[in-house]
């Protein structure tokens, strides 16, 4: 059973899945990260410091006070948009955990430039997507990973 319209503020869950968007706030931080380093190469550290999280994990580590209703509404959420919002959410936790390696393995400022950048073009678009199908749009889930091509180049670091 979804939360009633109304019941939480508009901006916390949407009342057609049952899911928050506030979750990809912890995307956007890794993302808004990458895409200062060419201008601060000081927050390098920052964005290697980043670690992924659940959405349950998320949740419970913030400070809204729904974060318990929060939570036990994605258990009660739509199953198939929490489906799409987890595949997702692993997508760009696993692209994000590349960019960690091989900023870490390869941190030449000229180099970390132009990874961040190529990441922060990939994972700007799956984020809209993870809100389209956090708000109920609908075909929201037939983009909701990026090419596996893309995924396997980053982890091995051609």
């Amino acid at each position: 059973m979804l939360p009633a319209a109304g019941m939480f503020h508009p901006t916390t869950i949407s009342p057609a899945t049952g899911l928050a968007t506030d979750y990809l706030n912890h995307f956007n931080e890794a993302i808004m990260l990458l895409d200062t380093l060419a201008q601060c190469p000081d927050l390098l550290e920052d964005f290697l410091a980043w670690t992924p999280m659940s959405y349950r994990e998320h949740f419970a580590a913030s400070r809204l006070k729904e974060r318990d209703a929060i939570i036990a509404a994605y258990d009660k959420a739509e199953p198939t948009a929490r489906r799409h919002l987890e595949a997702l959410a692993t997508a760009m936790t696993t692209m994000l955990e590349a960019t960690r390696i091989a900023l870490r393995t390869e941190p030449s400022s000229a180099q970390t430039t132009v990874t961040a950048g190529h990441v922060v073009t990939m994972l700007k678009p799956l984020v809209a997507r993870a809100g389209a199908v956090i708000n109920g749009v609908p075909n929201g889930e037939h983009s909701a990973a990026p090419p596996q091509a893309e995924v396997d180049r980053l982890m091995v670091g051609a």
